[in-house]
């Protein structure tokens, strides 16, 4: 009987586990689906990774050396990319860390840009995914740009 309990117990953890994996996955697909989009310069895709009400946001230093946080709209970043040639906005990510609580996801992925093959600057996205019938897409995004302290 204790073997059967254990048995039980192990499967149900592993159950766990693969859920778990598996939330993880989709939740990292979603954000390179957006990435995918922004070198295809694919604007119907790219829309699709986020949520109708979204928010994007940037800290960055303003010519007085003070820090600034800037609102983007989706909207306008959409179309930007969609302008763009194919190939051009070339964000590469590295998954730190990827937490997923139910329909919240929380995701942190330091990257470096570059514009073809030309180095722009790096920094660190910080993105809040939210699962709404069955499909993780973006909720909220906030990045940090920087030209210094990038290993390329």
């Amino acid at each position: 009987m204790k073997k059967l309990y254990f048995l039980s117990v192990f499967l149900f953890a592993c159950l766990l586990n693969t859920h778990a994996q598996s939330a993880e996955d989709s939740v990292k697909a979603t954000v390179r689906k957006m990435f995918f989009a922004m070198m295809e310069a694919d604007g119907a895709m790219l829309q699709d990774c986020f949520t109708e009400n979204a928010i994007m946001q940037t800290i960055t230093t303003n010519k007085e050396g003070k820090l600034v946080v800037r609102t983007d709209s989706v909207a306008a970043f959409v179309r930007q990319v969609s302008n763009l040639p194919k190939g051009l906005a070339d964000e590469r990510i590295v998954f730190d860390v990827v937490k997923v609580d139910g329909p919240l996801a929380t995701v942190w992925t330091p990257y470096q840009f570059y514009r073809r093959a030309d180095f722009s600057h790096c920094g660190v996205n910080s993105f809040q995914l939210v699962r709404n019938n069955d499909k993780w897409r973006i909720q909220y995004i906030i990045d940090t740009r920087r030209k210094t302290g990038c290993s390329q």
